[in-house]
């Protein structure tokens, strides 16, 4: 993002690479159970040295991390690789996105922890950063929304953002035609970054099925990733370009962040 003028490009202008389910790294035991819940093999910290900006994270009554009926270690573990990365960094902007994991409860004052933690990095829940520029912006770097199962959604004016701000679609299948179909699909449906004043996000993965008898998430969600520029291209064939803003993968690797840094460059220059 240094390479951005910060003093024109607005937080709505940036096409955000991102991760599904990017604190699995070292979930489950290791060629037992991790094959089945593992969506990523590199920490937080080496998603954002790779260019991810957006982190989908999950968590339990306990502050693990965890995907489904698997746990892995406290999500400390993920905020703190985000303050070393916002060390090491002066312009770049992340967004982290907690949940609590369905089925679970929601980790006590789970809210008053991540401010704890983040502190002066959080940007404000309000609805006109998207109209701002980076450099407006700074030096508060984080966009952190918190979408618990029953406590209470951050409000108005707090560090927090509650999930209104994000939403998305998911299919759920293992089939990468079904789920590039349907992701067109639900991109159409949406307004103009120009306009939204939400985040969007497209998944770029695919999801194994209880009844195929490829169950490991690797194998199945791999059949999906080569397509993830051709999605780009067909998006901006069919214009909806000016839709696309968070876009996300199972196993990030650096061609999948290329790609949304030249459709950020495309959209900027545009």
């Amino acid at each position: 993002m240094d390479k951005l003028d910060l003093d024109k490009v607005r937080i709505k202008d940036i096409v955000w690479p991102g991760t599904h389910d990017s604190a699995t790294n070292r979930i489950g035991i290791p060629f037992v159970s991790r094959p089945f819940a593992q969506c990523q093999s590199l920490s937080a910290y080496g998603q954002f040295s790779q260019g991810v900006r957006v982190i989908d994270v999950r968590v339990e009554k306990n502050f693990r991390v965890c995907h489904g009926i698997l746990k892995s270690y406290h999500v400390k573990e993920v905020l703190e690789d985000v303050k070393r990365f916002l060390s090491e960094t002066k312009s770049e902007f992340i967004i982290v996105e907690v949940r609590t994991e369905y089925g679970y409860e929601d980790p006590p004052d789970f809210d008053k922890y991540l401010i704890e933690q983040l502190g002066d990095h959080l940007i404000p829940q309000d609805p006109h950063v998207f109209d701002k520029t980076l450099r407006e912006l700074l030096p508060k770097r984080v966009i952190c929304i918190w979408k618990p199962q029953k406590a209470a959604a951050p409000s108005a004016g707090s560090p927090l953002w509650s999930s209104a701000y994000l939403k998305d679609n998911w299919t759920d299948t293992d089939l990468p035609h079904t789920k590039f179909k349907n992701n067109l699909s639900h991109l159409e449906k949406q307004p103009s970054v120009q306009s939204r004043k939400y985040f969007y996000r497209v998944e770029n993965t695919c999801t194994p099925q209880a009844d195929n008898i490829w169950v490991c998430v690797k194998p199945v969600t791999r059949r999906i990733q080569p397509y993830a520029r051709l999605f780009i291209s067909q998006a901006h064939k069919k214009g909806l370009g000016d839709r696309l803003q968070i876009y996300s993968s199972d196993f990030i690797d650096a061609d999948f962040v290329n790609a949304c840094i030249g459709a950020t460059v495309g959209r900027i220059q545009s």
